[in-house]
C-alpha cells in the first residue's frame, strides 16, 4: 500500500515526502527508522486533512518504532495538537508535557499548553470562580515565558498577553 504521504495532491507535501525520501536514502537509517518516519509523515498528512482519528493511528505507529528521543519528541506534539484539535484539551497536554522531557527546544508546546491554561482561565471566569481562573493565568504565563525565551521575537500575542495581565515582569 502506498503512504498516505506519497498520495497527497498538495505540492509542498509532495516536494517534502520527496526531499525527506532521498535523506533517508543518503543518511545511514534504519528500517525501523524509515518506517516510523513514513508513519510520521502519514500523520501529518491524516492531520491537515482533518483526519485526526487516522493521524493518530499514524503518529502511534510511529511512537512504537521511533527510538530517538528528539524524533519522539515532535511526534509527541503532534499528538498533543492533534487532541487540541478534537477539544481533548487534558489529553493534549499529557503529550505536550512529554515533548519537553525528550526535547527542550520546541517551544511550540509551551504554548500550546500556555493556551489551553488561559482557556481554562476563561471557563473558570465565566463560571464565575475568579480564584481558579487566576490560577490558570498564572499557569498560562509560566508557559508563555517558557516559548518565549528561546526566541523573544516570536509568540508576540503570548507577549502581548502577558503585558497586558501585568505578568511580563520576568521576559527579557
Amino acid at each position: 500500500m502506498t503512504p498516505r504521504s506519497q498520495r497527497n495532491d498538495n505540492f509542498i507535501d509532495k516536494t517534502f515526502t520527496i526531499l525527506a525520501d532521498i535523506s533517508s536514502q543518503i543518511l545511514p537509517t534504519t528500517k525501523r527508522e524509515r518506517e516510523a518516519s513514513t508513519y510520521y509523515r502519514d500523520g501529518m498528512s491524516a492531520q491537515s486533512e482533518g483526519e485526526y482519528a487516522e493521524a493518530l493511528r499514524s503518529y502511534y505507529k510511529a511512537m512504537r518504532l521511533e527510538v530517538d528521543s528528539y524524533d519522539r519528541s515532535y511526534i509527541l506534539y503532534n499528538i498533543g495538537l492533534t487532541h487540541t484539535s478534537n477539544g481533548k484539551h487534558a489529553r493534549a497536554l499529557e503529550y505536550y508535557f512529554q515533548a519537553p522531557e525528550r526535547n527542550s527546544s520546541p517551544p511550540q508546546a509551551s504554548n500550546n499548553m500556555a493556551a489551553i491554561c488561559h482557556h481554562r482561565g476563561e471557563q473558570a471566569i465565566n463560571q464565575g470562580n475568579l480564584e481558579i481562573s487566576e490560577a490558570w493565568f498564572d499557569q498560562a504565563a509560566e508557559y508563555w515565558k517558557q516559548a518565549v525565551a528561546p526566541s523573544p521575537g516570536n509568540y508576540t500575542e503570548a507577549q502581548n498577553r502577558l503585558k497586558i495581565t501585568g505578568r511580563s515582569s520576568s521576559l527579557n
